[in-house]
């Protein structure tokens, strides 16, 4: 099983080391058979050649079972006409990964602000607001003056369908009952089709509760009554804002993993960003990445029935919570003052053990 591994920017490479360890461990234990490829993107592909996300890394994704995606620090980058180009988008765009699943989960040991939260944020990842994605020529966004700025939101019936049936599906493997976000009350015609879509494929699932919800009343919904929802379904902004929202909620960005599939690929990258303030520090806290590859590794079990790819997962994200349930391990995110290395070093030890919170 071959996976790319892109290490990234700021942060990418203290975290990627922890996480590629742990995954080394596993695939020892429960003979996974990995192949792992590194190439370089962000800024070190920027320093060796004329983009941020070379067209070779993008072909090496296509011939890969798995990517694993480092932080990138896209705001920090020149003009995509200059080379920098989002890594993430496009990688998103260039493999269709449509549906980007982010869990937000309340730990033991960790701090939060809503206890008992376990839910999932179904987001569209190629289509919305998202100016990089959302056009088959040109950018989504444009200035026809100097003094007007003008973007193109693009939903399509096709697009909404294939995340609705994603979230209807992962529904019907945990406590199924999907909530459809929305803003059709003033966004008729964008959010109207993404809802009614999403109705018409929730009929092919009678097992499956539907509701709906507007989103700026989802923001309050979340802090009120947040261990209420299960799987969150939404277009590509709402849903990068509420599991951001949610991940903050169950104790940190630092804990917020993600996955971004197609039927085909899939990349796991955790949901914050590069931090390149306390870069190089070895503080940072490696737990969004680590997670987000167990996801990919469960991901990965299921496309390929590969029981031990399922149960690898199971193992690192216990192994995972073992060490966040232990505040002594905790970094400084989480109030704590263990070492990006500590931490690792930690999971390692839980994943030998089969240690559980």
């Amino acid at each position: 099983m071959k996976l790319l591994v892109l290490t990234g920017d700021g942060i990418g490479p203290e975290i990627m080391a922890p996480t590629v360890a742990a995954l080394k461990v596993l695939d020892g234990k429960f003979g996974l058979g990995l192949d792992l490829e590194d190439r370089d993107i962000g800024f070190a592909a920027l320093d060796s050649g004329d983009s941020a996300l070379p067209g070779s890394v993008i072909e090496a994704a296509r011939a890969s079972d798995g990517v694993i995606l480092g932080p990138v620090d896209t705001f920090s980058y020149p003009p995509a006409e200059d080379g920098g180009v989002n890594p993430s988008g496009g990688l998103r765009k260039a493999l269709d990964l449509y549906a980007n699943m982010r869990p937000s989960r309340s730990r033991p040991g960790v701090p939060s602000m809503v206890a008992g939260m376990d839910l999932v944020v179904a987001r569209e990842n190629t289509e919305g607001f998202y100016a990089d994605r959302n056009m088959f020529q040109g950018s989504g966004e444009f200035m026809p003056s100097e003094d007007i700025a003008l973007s193109v939101r693009k939903i399509s019936r096709a697009g909404s369908a294939r995340i609705a049936r994603a979230a209807l599906d992962l529904a019907g493997r945990r406590r199924k009952k999907v909530t459809v976000v929305h803003k059709a009350n003033v966004l008729k015609m964008t959010d109207g089709l993404f809802l009614s879509v999403a109705r018409e494929v929730a009929a092919d699932y009678p097992g499956v509760e539907v509701e709906d919800i507007i989103v700026d009343a989802m923001t309050a919904h979340l802090i009120r009554r947040g261990a209420d929802f299960d799987v969150v379904l939404t277009s590509n902004m709402y849903g990068d804002i509420l599991s951001d929202q949610a991940a903050e909620l169950s104790g940190g960005l630092g804990l917020g993993p993600s996955i971004n599939a197609s039927d085909t690929h899939a990349v796991a990258q955790a949901a914050h960003g590069a931090a390149p303030d306390i870069a190089g520090r070895g503080i940072a806290n490696p737990t969004a990445l680590m997670l987000s590859v167990a996801m990919l590794l469960d991901w990965l079990g299921a496309r390929h029935e590969r029981d031990e790819f399922t149960e690898a997962s199971r193992r690192f994200d216990a192994a995972v919570d073992a060490v966040l349930a232990d505040s002594a391990c905790h970094t400084t995110d989480l109030g704590g003052k263990a070492t990006t290395r500590e931490f690792g070093d930690a999971v390692l030890a839980a994943i030998e053990t089969g240690e559980r919170a």
